[in-house]
């Protein structure tokens, strides 16, 4: 089954000092049975190529598939062109780690602290993810934002989005759920089509089944990622049991899963 935990689910055992990142491959293999990995780059303590090469080794090793990069700290827009310039170096630099690890997408945020792109901003945004997308292509994976904050969190922002960028290498991270303004009861199905990951919160509870639907019907074959931040493994083991069951109940029927 294409599963997955993004390895900031476990930040606070990080920062505890109790898992570091080969620690997260060990318990996606070995502990939840898991084929996929989902790096948050927080948890990579460089992206040197000596170090890139252990973590590619790692993965190889266990199986697993690297089906998103999450990128924090390279997002597109700042006010200060100086910090925009640093932060498209930190985003080529998470590329060519995800190029190297083989990763599947990558998620790099667009910036703005507004509900809206100015103009000044949406131009700029869309000539990064045009200049990603055609790397992206090259090099056979997705990328994209996430649903995460600023104006990405509204439907009809993204929607722009993705119609002014025009590239299949370009997608969304769907974070379920996680929408503002007066569409925000509908960003789910309104983003469906450009959806490239997921990340699924233990917060929907019985509607997971039918988020899940929706979008497996609107052609979504990625991955089904957990997002939480947990106490303890078995938080995410429930949530991963949880999604296994739904795909399960799919198979059975003879649904595409």
């Amino acid at each position: 089954m294409n599963i997955g935990v993004i390895s900031y689910a476990f930040n606070r055992q990080m920062k505890a000092g109790t898992v570091d990142l080969f620690g997260y491959l060990e318990t996606c293999r070995y502990r939840y049975r898991l084929s996929t990995a989902d790096i948050w780059n927080g948890m990579l303590i460089s992206l040197e190529d000596d170090y890139l090469a252990k973590v590619k080794d790692g993965l190889e090793e266990r199986e697993l598939t690297l089906v998103n990069l999450a990128v924090d700290g390279a997002h597109i827009w700042e006010d200060d062109p100086a910090l925009r310039d640093e932060h498209h170096r930190r985003a080529l630099a998470n590329l060519h780690a995800a190029e190297v690890l083989g990763a599947k997408t990558v998620r790099i945020d667009a910036g703005s602290r507004r509900e809206a792109w100015t103009p000044e901003e949406f131009d700029h945004i869309v000539m990064r993810y045009r200049e990603y997308a055609r790397r992206a292509e090259e090099h056979g994976y997705r990328i994209g934002p996430e649903n995460h904050w600023g104006p990405e969190r509204f439907p009809a922002e993204l929607l722009r989005l993705c119609a002014a960028v025009d590239s299949p290498a370009f997608g969304i991270l769907l974070h379920f759920e996680r929408w503002s303004g007066e569409d925000a009861a509908r960003g789910d199905e309104l983003l469906a089509p450009y959806t490239m990951h997921t990340h699924i919160p233990s917060t929907l509870g019985d509607r997971l089944p039918a988020k899940m639907a929706m979008l497996r019907d609107t052609g979504y074959r990625g991955c089904w990622s957990v997002e939480l931040v947990a106490d303890n493994y078995t938080e995410v083991g429930v949530m991963l049991a949880r999604i296994r069951n739904v795909l399960e109940s799919w198979r059975q029927r003879g649904d595409h899963v």
